[in-house]
């Protein structure tokens, strides 16, 4: 390890930043009054829907009042954002009074409030994707009992149709945020040396409108559902029952929150790194934040817009998606996938950030060839907007552009495979140390070889057109993210948790879990691809007799899959609240900027002085770490506002006194602008 990774230096400030709660007693809002807001809000636009069709002579393609739901569900998701407070600095400022500033609710409540402190929204985020990634589980489970029986049913044909709907939508739009949404918020600014994100009303709103879209998407089933899978084909979706305003507006107000949250990332890392903090300097994560931060802003918006013009369709009769009257449904697929296959590397990227981060710790090995790693991020995120019509090989497409985004498929997987590489060259000749976390990430490796390999044979366009819309490709897909950012993820909250709680999660349990969903997720997904091979379609409810074997296989396992996520909770309630084991300072012994402060206990400005940074985290094995002792001492300066800045051994020691925070704190500071 150098000795010298960050030190303080005089262009260090020392002032605590001002934070952004606002101190009028009657904007104290949580969030109790946010579904107060909601309910209001949703009786308001219902009144205003009604009153517009009643009075104006609306005609609804499917007999409903689509703009009753739809104003309805709009204003729901207005008044959650309001009762939380989300709109409460724009709104003084539109009527000239200047919000009081100070520092933010520190007590449990700010769990359930709009806060700025960028590590609470991150632990908001991280329950919020969580509880999202179980209630999509449970619909799962009832797919996988549907499929026990090929002629038995427990469900009527459009009911599960709309389990299958409401499964992968839910799972989809939680996935994109899995990482970016709790670990990019919590870590980002920690990792580069910034006291919060730029924009921390951006930050905070960004998460409550991501939870607003989750739960009117969840509203669709009362509706009637939707039965168009998760991708919303027209012309089905002008011809679905109301439940499809949900997943309209559901997806639009998610949008919202996605643009926001990227934007704030790509801004944030520009213009918030610590002195010193070059980019070839920056931790090969945040480099994965910020590929993934430029396709949520630049490829969300276009989902966007295809789902307000399925809005207008239905309800004031334009006809972007109806043939009939002038428009096209390939229109909604070129826009659906010109987002949706980005999407997919919005939810890859940042897992291969989050092993590349944690494989250098565990091997106590640089990084291999980091600067590839960090240009095949960016060039598998630019190459990822000119593929999206490979979705469409079956559907029509003129058969003289099917060469070409055949060949834009197969280039992806060359920034892809450097990727891959990276990890391979970094565990080459390792010591490795098998915890826990460095588990998952082999897993991670494992699955996702599996993934890409299968994804090579979707590429082909006469392979695709015979396997297209078959379990094969569901089983491709589940191996790819599933399998690769889901083990990522866990491998992360297994090493990061002590950085979360100050506690150690049970290692004997947690083995239990890696072991129990590694085993599991392969027995599940895996027969699949014979299942695929031998013609079952997706979304079906009866198949072929011959394929009840396979089915009842992978159900079996898909229940058991769905038991270890129970296994890891009752680790997490048992270690961190019934039986808690305080973590020790820097468990893992990384070099990384986040492990440098106090776990669980700090300060919520971050850093008392900004550190200077001298080289790059991945310095393992030059000059092996520095003893435990030697880390505590860091840790012991860099206390919760204890006055001291953070000086590793070996830095030139403290820099100046502490300063008056400029009334924007550091947001309005030149301290961090470089």
């Amino acid at each position: 390890m150098a000795a010298t990774t960050m030190e303080l230096g005089a262009g260090a400030t020392g002032y605590r930043p001002t934070a952004t709660r606002l101190a009028h007693p009657w904007l104290s809002l949580n969030v109790i009054t946010a579904f107060l807001g909601a309910a209001a809000g949703y009786g308001i636009g219902h009144w205003i829907g009604n009153y517009i069709a009643s009075n104006y002579a609306v005609v609804q393609n499917t007999g409903q009042n689509n703009v009753a739901v739809v104003l309805a569900l709009f204003f729901g998701v207005l008044g959650f954002v309001a009762g939380i407070g989300g709109l409460n600095y724009p709104i003084l400022k539109i009527f000239g009074r200047q919000p009081e500033e100070r520092a933010p609710v520190q007590d449990w409540t700010k769990y359930f409030r709009f806060s700025t402190d960028h590590k609470v929204v991150g632990k908001q985020y991280l329950v919020g994707v969580i509880g999202m990634f179980f209630i999509g589980g449970l619909f799962a489970m009832a797919i996988r009992t549907e499929l026990t029986n090929p002629n038995t049913h427990f469900f009527a044909p459009d009911i599960y149709l709309q389990i299958v709907s409401e499964h992968g939508t839910i799972m989809m739009m939680m996935a994109t945020s899995l990482v970016v949404g709790p670990l990019g918020n919590f870590l980002v600014p920690l990792m580069i040396g910034s006291r919060r994100m730029a924009f921390p009303r951006l930050e905070a709103i960004s998460f409550w409108i991501f939870l607003c879209g989750l739960m009117v998407i969840l509203t669709a089933l009362p509706l009637g559902g939707f039965d168009t899978g998760w991708t919303g084909y027209a012309p089905l979706q002008t011809e679905a029952a109301p439940g499809m305003d949900a997943y309209l507006v559901g997806f639009g107000t998610i949008g919202t929150g996605m643009i926001l949250n990227g934007f704030n990332q790509i801004v944030t890392i520009v213009n918030y790194r610590a002195p010193g903090m070059r980019w070839s300097r920056l931790p090969i994560f945040v480099w994965s934040m910020l590929a993934t931060s430029f396709l949520l802003t630049l490829a969300t918006p276009v989902l966007f817009v295809a789902g307000w013009f399925g809005v207008l369709d239905r309800t004031a009769q334009t006809a972007f998606y109806v043939n009939t009257h002038g428009g096209s449904s390939y229109l909604w697929e070129n826009l659906f996938w010109f987002f949706g296959h980005p999407e997919v590397y919005i939810m890859a990227i940042p897992g291969f950030g989050l092993v590349g981060e944690m494989l250098p710790v565990f091997t106590r090995k640089p990084l291999f060839a980091y600067r590839v790693g960090a240009a095949g991020m960016f060039g598998v995120a630019l190459l990822s907007f000119f593929v999206w019509q490979h979705h469409l090989f079956v559907s029509g497409i003129n058969p003289d552009m099917r060469p070409v985004f055949m060949l834009t498929t197969e280039l992806i997987s060359i920034p892809t495979g450097f990727i891959y590489l990276i990890g391979m060259g970094t565990l080459w000749r390792a010591r490795i140390r098998f915890t826990v976390p460095m588990m998952f990430c082999l897993a991670m490796y494992f699955n996702f070889l599996i993934g890409g390999i299968t994804g090579v044979y979707n590429s082909d366009v006469p392979v695709d057109v015979t396997i297209h819309g078959s379990f094969f490709v569901m089983a491709h897909f589940h191996y790819t993210i599933m399998g690769g950012l889901l083990f990522a993820f866990f491998g992360a909250v297994y090493y990061y948790t002590p950085l979360f709680t100050g506690k150690m999660l049970n290692n004997t349990l947690a083995k239990i879990h890696f072991w129990w969903m590694f085993i599991a997720f392969n027995f599940t997904f895996f027969p699949l691809f014979i299942v695929g091979f031998l013609g079952m379609p997706r979304r079906v409810f009866e198949y072929a007799p011959r394929l009840q074997v396979l089915n009842d296989w992978a159900s079996a396992s898909a229940y058991l899959l769905g038991m270890s996520f129970l296994v890891f909770a009752v680790n997490f309630v048992w270690s961190v609240w019934v039986d808690p084991r305080p973590a020790p300072a820097n468990p893992w012994q990384s070099l990384g900027l986040e492990w440098q402060l106090p776990a669980y206990k700090m300060p919520w400005y971050n850093f008392e002085r900004l550190p200077i940074i001298l080289s790059d985290p991945y310095h393992y094995g030059e000059r092996e770490a520095l003893p435990v002792a030697h880390l505590q001492g860091v840790l012991a300066l860099a206390g919760a506002g204890a006055g001291g800045g953070l000086a590793p051994v070996g830095a030139v020691g403290p820099g100046p006194g502490p300063e008056t925070a400029p009334p924007g704190g550091q947001a309005d500071g030149e301290d961090q602008r470089r």
